[in-house]
C-alpha cells in the first residue's frame, strides 16, 4: 500500500512539472488586441481598425493579405525569420504600408523577445479583416 502511495506521488509530482513546463515547449500564438473599430467619415463601405499584434518568441505570424490598407509601426523590437532566410531584425519605429490584397508576413519570431507592432487598418466594412493565404 506504501509502495502504491509513493508511485502515486512521484507520477503525480512528475506529471505536474511537465505540465508546468509545456508551455516553453510549444510555440505561442499571434494575440491580435482590437483597441478601435470606427466607419471612414464620408466613405461608403469603409472602415478604421486598430489592432495591438503580439507575436512571442516561436509564434509564427502566418502569410496573409487585407481588404484594404494596412500602415504599421514597430513598437517593440525582434528578430523574424523567414523559412530558409536568415532572420532578421525589426527594430522598434520600423514602419512600413501593405497594400490592398498583396499577401505579406509568413515568418517566426525567433530569439528570445516578442516582436510588438501597432497596426491600422482601411479595410472594406463586412469583410475579413485578414484573409489567409496557402
Amino acid at each position: 500500500m506504501r509502495r502504491h502511495a509513493a508511485h502515486f506521488a512521484l507520477t503525480s509530482a512528475l506529471s505536474l512539472a511537465t505540465m508546468s513546463l509545456a508551455p516553453a515547449c510549444f510555440a505561442q500564438e499571434v494575440k491580435r488586441t482590437e483597441l478601435g473599430r470606427s466607419p471612414v467619415s464620408g466613405v461608403e463601405g469603409k472602415e478604421i481598425v486598430v489592432q495591438l499584434v503580439e507575436i512571442p518568441p516561436g509564434a509564427t505570424s502566418r502569410r496573409h493579405f487585407h481588404n484594404g490598407e494596412e500602415a504599421f509601426y514597430v513598437l517593440e523590437s525582434g528578430t523574424a525569420q523567414v523559412l530558409g532566410k536568415e532572420a532578421k531584425e525589426r527594430p522598434a519605429g520600423e514602419h512600413g504600408i501593405n497594400q490592398r490584397e498583396v499577401p505579406h508576413a509568413g515568418y517566426t519570431v525567433v530569439g528570445d523577445k516578442p516582436l510588438k507592432i501597432l497596426s491600422v487598418y482601411v479595410v472594406d466594412t463586412g469583410k475579413p479583416l485578414q484573409v489567409p493565404v496557402p
